[in-house]
């Protein structure tokens, strides 16, 4: 048996590029799933940090937080998030920026390893993103957190336990340190098999090339 193709993508629920690349990976899988030998892949989400001095109530909506975080004008702003509105819209996602509510991720990174631990964590990721940018809900504090875990299916009292106790926080900082170290600036960025980088919520064909042309090489090595 071939062994599947590894896909470990750093990103932030808060990031609106991660969760239109998030869909069109998914497209891209869909896409490939399809084929006569279809590739197996194994898909893992890893923490980072955009904005990690974000406090974990923000007073103003995006358009402040962008305009004094950036420096950028506010109608420069407002543009951007029309376009990344448009460009999600594209990839069958609603972003509402004006319900957005902006805060601190590191609660939600830790809830995702809890999630991971108890094999539930694309459904998390799934979760958040979809809370966060296309129904305004707060995905920084506890009670909100524990609230969407419980609606993916984990134990509500348990998730409660993970976070206050911050027992995947080790398991966060190390997701960091790796984007550290294989020099990861920006998000989305997908490390397929450790070996290759895709940077950027690119469209479902480059996902599907990668994985075709690797899963090719394998059937040619086990045939060799």
């Amino acid at each position: 048996m071939t062994e599947p193709i590894s896909i470990d993508i750093w990103s932030d629920i808060a990031c609106p590029w991660c969760y239109i690349g998030k869909r069109n990976l998914e497209k891209g899988l869909e896409a490939v799933a399809a084929d006569e030998d279809a590739p197996q892949v194994t898909v893992t989400f890893h923490s980072f940090e955009l904005s990690p001095d974000t406090p974990v109530d923000f007073h103003g909506d995006e358009v402040d937080f962008l305009a004094g975080h950036k420096g950028m004008p506010r109608e420069q702003v407002e543009q951007m998030l029309a376009n990344v509105t448009n460009v999600a819209a594209d990839a069958g996602l609603q972003y509402r920026f004006d319900l957005l509510q902006h805060t601190n991720t590191v609660k939600a990174h830790e809830l995702l390893h809890f999630a991971k631990a108890e094999g539930r964590q694309h459904e998390m990721e799934e979760r958040l993103m979809s809370a966060y940018f296309t129904e305004g809900k707060h995905v920084g504090r506890i009670d909100d957190l524990v609230a969407l875990a419980a609606e993916v299916g984990l134990d509500a009292d348990r998730a409660r336990a993970a976070l206050e106790s911050e027992q995947y926080l080790p398991d966060v900082r190390r997701d960091q340190a790796q984007a550290r170290a294989y020099g990861i600036q920006g998000v989305p960025f997908f490390v397929v098999d450790g070996q290759y980088g895709i940077s950027g919520a690119q469209p479902p064909a480059a996902f599907e090339n990668v994985i075709r042309d690797l899963w090719s090489q394998r059937a040619d090595a086990v045939e060799a």
